[in-house]
This record gives C-alpha cells, structure tokens and sequence, in this order.
C-alpha cells in the first residue's frame, strides 16, 4: 500500500524550493522579470506565480510587482526621496510624467485616497520617456482607469532621484505648468 509523502514547509517542498529559486533569480536578474516569464521558467500557473509572490511577501521579503514585472529593491543605494502632490487630467498624465522622468527623477508610484478604501497604491518605476510610453500603451490596451480617476484627477507620487537638485527642478517645471497642487 503506498501512502503520500509528506514533508515539511521548507527543505523538500517544492512549492518553498520554487519561491527560493524565485528570490534567486530576481537577486541575480537585475532588471523586473515578467510574471509570465517567470511562470514559464518555474512551469507553473500565473495564479500560482502571483500565490507565491504574496506568500514570499507576508514571509517578509520586499517584492515589488511593477507594469514592467517582479523585482526586489536595490539595497544600499543613495537616493533622494519626495512625495509630490497632484491635480491634471487624463490627457495631460503624459506630460506630467515626462516633466519628471526628463529631469532624471524615477516615478516610484501613484497614491490616491479612496474614501471608502483609503490609501490605494500603484507601483510605477518609471525612470525614462520609453517607460512612460510602455505604461501609458498598457493603460490604453487594457482599457483600464488611471488611479487618479477615482479623485477627480487628485493623486500623490512617490518619487526618486540621485540628487535632491533634480526634484526641484522637476518640482518647479510641474508648477509652472499647473500640476502641483501646492
């Protein structure tokens, strides 16, 4: 009579072997990895890839899913940091978007305050003009609603850059041409 094998979370599980080998290959890959090429690689669902990633996330481990793919943050790096305040509408979120990317700063993300949800969060990582095309081309393609919709065009980013000079210019070109808020 044969009886299943058990084993331990850990060691000889395969679905722990696979999120390991997940981890590894995001610290070594560099660049975000599409979850269908990571699907592929590890031969198994999207769903099961999107279970591991949030499982691999409540364990503790700082995944970011991005509309470029899966990636963990860079560590050690010396970055400047601001949280912009923003008001536009649809048709001008190319344009807010490139003032900043031009001016080297990296869009980490969008946040709006939903009164029924609050906070809600979009990773974005954008840090160039073919990164803005490529997020505004799956907007449109997906035929999805921008975050900002929800608050009538009101929205924060989170963003980044190698010097503290470069948000503030970026900062006054967004005044200037009516996208801050304050």
């Amino acid at each position: 009579m044969k009886t299943a094998r058990t084993s331990p979370k850990g060691k000889g599980d395969p679905a722990e072997l696979r999120r390991r080998g997940i981890l590894a290959l995001m610290r070594t890959h560099g660049e975000p990895i599409r979850g269908g090429e990571l699907a592929k690689r590890f031969r198994v669902s999207r769903q099961c890839l999107v279970q591991d990633g949030a499982i691999l996330r409540a364990g503790g481990e700082q995944i970011e899913a991005t509309p470029r793919g899966y990636h963990l943050p860079a560590v050690a790096r010396l970055k400047h940091r601001a949280i912009l305040a923003c008001r536009h509408a649809p048709e001008r979120t190319e344009e807010e978007l490139n003032i900043l990317v031009d001016h080297g700063v990296k869009i980490l993300d969008v946040i709006v305050e939903h009164p029924v949800y609050g906070e809600l969060r979009g990773s974005l990582m954008l840090e160039s003009r073919a990164d803005v095309q490529d997020f505004l081309a799956q907007v449109s393609s997906s035929r999805a609603s921008l975050l900002s919709s929800l608050t009538g065009g009101v929205h924060l980013h989170t963003v980044e850059a190698s010097r503290t000079e470069l948000i503030l210019r970026a900062k006054a070109q967004l005044k200037a041409r009516g996208f801050l808020l304050k």
